[in-house]
């Protein structure tokens, strides 16, 4: 509790800390005066005018300031600032009312000051924070250095990090919006600025297919998912999250203001006149602030071609008719992250011809292909995915592409597109290709609406390539037979394993290699789908067909040398 002074006729002319000192007998009433006219003149704060006169020293202010105040005095010297709470106050904040977090614990925080006659400094904070603040005096000298050695620390790190600048630029950066939106953070910050683009190009040059911006209560971290597996990159000063996250945010046409709900958008980076990265953005508000995810979708992977893929001859083959059929359906299915959206605009690309009208319904769009005509998904106005598809079926399509089956009334739609002349392609999330179509039985998809439509289903997993420091290993036969392999395929070829080299990060893996189970309809399997037959049932049946499973499939790409045994085991089920 503060405490409190009578008034007095000499303290009339003079307030805050002046006047303390002058209740104290520490100063007179025209000294105090006479430094008060010199902090309007010279527009500095009353306590450096003070400890510069001479009239005090720094220990013996603080130590009056606490007994006055009833707070404690802290020897910042046996103070920990390793787990000091770096961004729990703002920088602007911290530098311009000299304060500084120390500590946080639940809902109170222990803020230094040196001035405790600054209440606006501390209304401040309690009403950023939202938190109970306790202070405790600190020598005015040592709480300087401290917050100066702070934002040096900060600004030091982030130049380490940022290294040369960059030539590149963001297109359709509208800068306008952000000042529309109320008051915000400065985003125009130099070294922030070039440090998102150091780590933008990084990851595009890793290889990286996400890159993650996660604020934790202590430390602020980036990582990058390379061939499927996260890694962390950097951690940069906590005190940077904010303006990094406002500058994610305005270059994806976002609302910075709007800390409190998901939101989701997109950026381009434009690297030459001939190159540009576009990125999904999506952010997500955590305990210690907003965490952002960026996909970066790299157009020139439509355009690999189908032999890139990894696609046996088979399954091309299988696959190559069933796409260049008038009408039907070719599902696609796997996990979130297992190559669906490329391999459904590989067949796009392939059948992009001037002759062909080709329209797709995405949530959202990740590739942007030339020819075809693209329409994102917004349920918030109303535009579903049954609302672009009954749109779709007055434009005259000759190819339809839905995103995800997500529902009944998606499903429906579709279906009735594949049955009346038009080439369908869609996603679903199952494991394989036959619990595809038990699925759609689950959703409500009557089994001969079913059984007439879909032509073929491909399941897919991405299993990372054997880096070419890969090197000769040997497995015990037992772990072969028990991993798929039968006794005739143990002879004739050399497993690998991983090793590590500069060139793949000491992983042992570069790239990724395609694992996939192509599965046409075939009229045995149609007959078990109008009998209402089980998932089991379909894939016996493909078996008979001659239908390798994902398992199997995978085991054809470890005695290709081209990924190991451990990686296909821990991408397949069996």
């Amino acid at each position: 509790m503060a405490a409190v002074l009578p008034s007095s006729a000499s303290t009339t002319t003079v307030s805050g800390l002046a006047r303390v000192l002058v209740q104290a007998g520490r100063l007179t009433a025209q000294q105090a005066e006479t430094l008060s006219k010199k902090v309007a003149a010279e527009k500095i704060p009353f306590i450096d005018a003070l400890l510069q006169s001479g009239n005090i020293d720094a220990r013996s202010l603080a130590i009056l300031c606490a007994e006055t105040f009833g707070y404690s005095v802290l020897d910042i010297s046996v103070f920990n600032l390793r787990f000091q709470p770096e961004n729990v106050i703002d920088a602007k904040l911290m530098q311009s009312q000299r304060v500084l977090a120390l500590a946080k614990r639940g809902n109170k925080l222990t803020v230094a000051i040196s001035d405790p006659t600054n209440v606006q400094a501390l209304e401040q904070i309690k009403f950023q924070t939202e938190l109970i603040v306790e202070p405790v005096i600190v020598e005015h000298p040592t709480l300087l250095q401290l917050i100066e050695k702070f934002g040096q620390s900060a600004q030091q790190n982030l130049t380490e990090m940022i290294g040369d600048d960059l030539d590149m630029d963001f297109a359709d950066v509208d800068t306008q919006a952000a000042t529309d939106q109320g008051p915000t953070v400065e985003i125009d910050d130099a070294p922030v600025v070039r440090f998102l683009q150091k780590v933008l190009i990084d990851a595009i040059n890793a290889g990286a297919s996400d890159l993650h911006f996660e604020p934790f209560e202590k430390f602020y971290r980036i990582r990058l998912r390379v061939d499927g597996v996260l890694r962390e990159v950097a951690q940069p000063p906590l005190a940077i999250k904010e303006k990094l996250a406002s500058r994610i945010k305005v270059i994806s046409k976002l609302d910075i203001s709007e800390k409190r709900v998901p939101q989701d958008g997109r950026m381009k980076l434009v690297l030459s006149k001939t190159k540009a990265i576009d990125f999904r953005v999506s952010t997500l508000p955590t305990l210690f602030g907003e965490k952002i995810v960026m996909r970066i979708l790299d157009p020139s992977s439509a355009t690999l071609g189908i032999d890139a893929l990894g696609y046996d001859p088979d399954q091309k083959e299988n696959l190559l008719a069933a796409i260049e059929r008038p009408y039907g359906m070719v599902l696609v299915t796997g996990p979130t992250g297992s190559g669906k959206t490329v391999s459904l605009y590989t067949c796009l690309n392939i059948l992009n011809k001037p002759g062909i009208n080709i329209s797709t319904a995405e949530d959202p769009a990740e590739i942007n292909l030339p020819g075809v005509n693209q329409v994102n998904i917004n349920d918030r106005a109303g535009l579903t995915f049954p609302v672009a598809l009954k749109a779709f079926l007055r434009q005259d399509p000759d190819i339809i592409m839905v995103g995800e089956i997500r529902d009944l009334e998606t499903a429906d739609i579709a279906i009735k597109a594949a049955q009346t002349g038009h080439m369908v392609f869609s996603t679903l999330h199952t494991n394989d290709a036959p619990a595809t179509l038990t699925r759609l039985m689950n959703m409500g998809v009557a089994p001969f609406n079913i059984a007439s439509s879909v032509i073929l289903i491909t399941g897919q997993r991405l299993a990372r390539r054997l880096c070419t420091c890969k090197q000769p290993t040997t497995i015990p036969e037992e772990n072969l037979l028990e991993a798929g392999f039968k006794e005739e395929e143990l002879d004739g070829w050399q497993p690998y394993k991983p090793v590590g080299c500069e060139r793949c990060g000491g992983s042992g893996y570069k790239g990724r290699v395609g694992i996939y189970q192509v599965m046409p309809i075939s009229e045995e399997i149609e007959r078990i789908i109008l009998a209402h037959g089980t998932a089991l049932e379909i894939e016996a049946q493909s078996r008979a067909d001659g239908i390798r499973t994902l398992r199997e499939a995978g085991l054809v790409k470890v005695r290709q040398g081209l990924t190991s045994l451990e990686e296909v085991l821990g991408c397949t089920n069996e």
